[in-house]
């Protein structure tokens, strides 16, 4: 199944790989509600593209009570990419090192802002029982193997695939599709020294952010459903394809004893 979506919401779009696939779906033909925390970002963005394409919407996906109401100005949204994520370091052999409340907010905008946004979505998505819709998450191919640097994002990551692949099986049979992607590291301010500073030149490591989006959109269009990009093949084609097999084959036999 290809690319059908026309009006995408993308939470996290004026950086990184929300910005840059934002812009290579609307190059696409797609209309893109781009959402972000900064204003300046959103107003660049919207100056950019036009009104015609984008609209823009200035919100923080942690502060889980502000969900916007977009279905009502967009009834016609039949797809939402859920992009936003931060990345801190952890290292819990260093606990003076810790701070609790950064460890709750990674937690919360890689995780627990994903649930709640589908949630608020699914109704809507339901309710259009003879259109394709969608949603998209962006996850990590650290959801795969951890490193050590960063254990709780490594966690926050693989909790959300977990997650997503009970939600995909649990929509199956409806007009809801559940696409996951799995990037490597990329060149993006997710590594900047601001919130990172023990990566040396953080922005600049990593798969070329264009090299990303080349792949990312193949598959997009293509209408895969798990899209592993760059070195997050590796793990994907081996031992994770393995795994998936036992979810499966678990999630048979519990459907089988009405479980």
């Amino acid at each position: 199944m290809a690319f059908p979506y026309k009006k995408i919401l993308i939470l996290g779009a004026t950086s990184g790989i929300g910005l840059i696939l934002a812009e290579r779906l609307i190059n696409h033909g797609c209309f893109v509600i781009g959402v972000g925390r900064r204003k300046e970002n959103l107003d660049a963005f919207i100056q950019k593209h036009g009104e015609d394409k984008t609209a823009v919407m200035q919100f923080d996906i942690s502060k889980l009570g502000g969900i916007p109401k977009v279905t009502k100005t967009h009834p016609d949204l039949d797809c939402v990419f859920i992009n936003s994520g931060i990345q801190r370091r952890s290292v819990f052999s260093e606990p003076e090192s810790i701070d609790m409340d950064v460890i709750v907010e990674e937690f919360t905008t890689n995780y627990i802002s994903y649930l709640a946004l589908t949630k608020e979505f699914l109704p809507f998505f339901q309710s259009k029982k003879d259109t394709p819709t969608s949603f998209i998450f962006t996850s990590s191919g650290l959801a795969f193997a951890p490193i050590l640097r960063c254990s709780n994002y490594c966690a926050t990551k693989a909790a959300l695939h977990h997650w997503t692949l009970c939600l995909r099986e649990d929509l199956k049979d409806t007009n809801i599709r559940v696409i996951e992607i799995f990037p490597p590291m990329v060149q993006t301010e997710l590594h900047d020294a601001k919130h990172q500073p023990d990566i040396v030149d953080g922005g600049n490591k990593g798969m070329p952010i264009e090299e990303f989006a080349d792949e990312t959109m193949s598959k997009l269009l293509a209408g895969e459903d798990q899209i592993p990009v760059g070195m997050s093949n590796i793990a994907f084609n081996s031992w994770e394809q393995q795994r998936q097999q036992q979810f499966h084959k678990m999630a048979e036999m519990m459907k089988k004893n009405d479980l």
